[in-house]
Parts: structure tokens; C-alpha cells; sequence
């Protein structure tokens, strides 16, 4: 699970080298939809979810067709890894909702979690963002829009099918972006590169993962498995700078021990558990 949510910045960084940032959000959740729709369908998961089809459509908006959009743009001004790492101080944020809903309480530890957490951000934007204000601006709202995914899916979805959810969000954003596709489609044939990494983006990075990950919850539990969040960046980071050549920055070096070690103090009860549920990631 970590690989499979760390690469997600790489393929997007490659496929938005030859298409538009909707064009990769609308190829990505239609190869979910594809493949998500017909497994809920079969086990009459969707039956059971569209009752709730006026949340699902806000998740699906919060959770993926806006905070996809933002990625991709983003990543078309900023490195992979730099991306990667700052994504990753979505479990400070989904706490902080967490308190402030009541869901959560706050002490002592959670407050230094975030501001070690802070302080990481600030060194990784101070060192590394250069004049890239407006993809810092969509980054920082992907990580706002995450955390409030999260506490949306332990509040609503806890009790229904997760798959008839997703499947159903992934739905919802491919016919709502095929709207908009027509006026970004690419002039000409991408190449086999951009090609092969939409389809990853969206068999590996969406549809196993999402497999994989409810897989390791049945067998760990919910709070064990956020353990992947602490790995998420770790590839992503590794991954921009060993196949993109992308520096290894001393923004990188001094933030990325900050954001883990404020998500890890932020995230975690007096029992030593993860307090938020992890997310699906980009």
C-alpha cells in the first residue's frame, strides 16, 4: 500500500507532460468506474449506497474530482517529491477536523505533533516552493479537502459498503469531467510514456489500491493500517528523485523528518493507535 500511494506524484507528473490536468482526473476515474461499478453491482453494493447519493456526490467532489484536479495542476509547476511530501501532512489536517467536529480530543502530545508538523511545511515551503505561490495555494487545498475526506468517510461510511461508495464517487466524477474533456483533449496521440502512466494511475494507483487497502484493513484493522501514511512519501520521494532526476533538496532533507514526526505525534491516542483512518491518496 505504501508503494501503491507513493507513485501516484510520479505517473502524474508524467502525464500531465502531454495532458491536461481534467483529461488525467476524467482517464483515471473512468478506469476506477470501469472496473469498481460492475463488482458493486454484482454483490449489491450499490443497492445499498444510493440512499446516500447526496453525500457520496459531496464526497466525491471533496475527495476526488476537486482535490485531483488541484494535484495535477499543481505538479505541472512543482517536482513529484516535493508533492509527495507535502500531501503527507493530510493526517495533521484530518485531526484537526477530528477535534473541531468532536470526534477527536486534543492534548498535549497532538499539539506538539502539529507544530512540529508546521514548522516541517514551513522549511519544505520556505526552501523549496521558490515563486510556485499558486501551485503551493492547490497543494495546500488538497491537503484541507483530504482531511475533511477522511472524517466524511468515518462519519457517514463507516456502516456501508466502501466499494459500493467509491465506485459510485468514481462514477459521478467521470460523467461530470466528460463534460469538460472535449475542450482539453490533447491535439495530438500521447506518447506510449503519458500512455502507460494513465492506465497505472488508474489500475494501480485507484482500483488496486482501493482493493488492496480494504483488503488490509479486514486483516489488520483500521488503525494499524495508516502505518502506510508514514511510508506514502518516503516512495514518493524516492521515486521523483531516482527516475526523474529531481534534486535532493535541503528543503526535503530538514521537512521530511518534520512532517512524519508531527503526523505520527499528531495522529496518535494515549493507546498508541492512529487516530484518523488513512485516505485514499492521488
Amino acid at each position: 500500500m505504501g508503494v501503491l500511494w507513493g507513485i501516484p506524484y510520479l505517473l502524474i507528473k508524467v502525464a500531465v507532460e502531454e495532458l491536461s490536468p481534467p483529461v488525467v482526473v476524467w482517464a483515471r476515474t473512468l478506469i476506477g468506474a470501469l472496473v469498481l461499478l460492475p463488482l458493486a453491482l454484482r454483490r449489491g453494493y450499490l443497492q445499498q449506497v444510493l440512499p446516500l447519493w447526496r453525500v457520496i456526490t459531496v464526497f466525491a467532489v471533496i475527495e476526488i474530482g476537486l482535490p485531483w484536479l488541484l494535484l495535477n495542476d499543481a505538479e505541472t509547476h512543482l517536482s513529484s517529491s516535493f508533492a509527495g511530501l507535502l500531501i503527507a501532512t493530510t493526517p495533521i489536517v484530518a485531526t484537526v477536523v477530528a477535534v473541531r467536529t468532536g470526534d477527536e480530543t486534543f492534548d498535549a502530545r497532538r499539539g506538539v505533533g502539529l507544530a512540529v508538523g508546521i514548522v516541517g511545511v514551513g522549511v519544505l515551503l520556505g526552501l523549496d516552493l521558490g515563486g510556485e505561490l499558486r501551485a503551493g495555494v492547490e497543494l495546500g487545498c488538497v491537503i484541507v479537502l483530504y482531511g475533511v475526506g477522511a472524517t466524511m468517510i468515518d462519519r457517514y461510511f463507516s456502516d456501508v459498503p466502501t466499494l459500493g461508495v467509491m465506485s459510485l464517487a468514481f462514477s459521478m466524477t467521470t460523467v461530470a469531467y466528460t463534460a469538460v474533456v472535449p475542450s482539453h483533449w490533447p491535439s495530438s496521440v500521447p506518447s506510449g510514456r503519458v500512455l502507460l502512466s494513465v492506465l497505472a494511475l488508474g489500475l494501480l494507483c485507484t482500483v488496486a489500491a482501493f482493493l488492496v487497502f480494504f483488503a488490509l484493513i479486514a486483516e489488520v484493522g483500521a488503525s494499524r493500517a495508516t502505518v502506510i501514511t508514514f511510508v506514502n512519501p518516503a516512495v514518493a520521494v524516492t521515486l521523483g528523485i531516482v527516475l526523474l532526476g529531481e534534486p535532493f533538496t535541503a528543503g526535503v532533507a530538514v521537512g521530511f523528518p518534520l512532517v512524519l514526526l508531527g503526523c505520527w505525534l499528531a495522529t496518535r491516542r494515549a493507546s498508541d493507535a492512529v487516530a484518523v483512518a488513512a485516505v485514499p491518496e492521488p
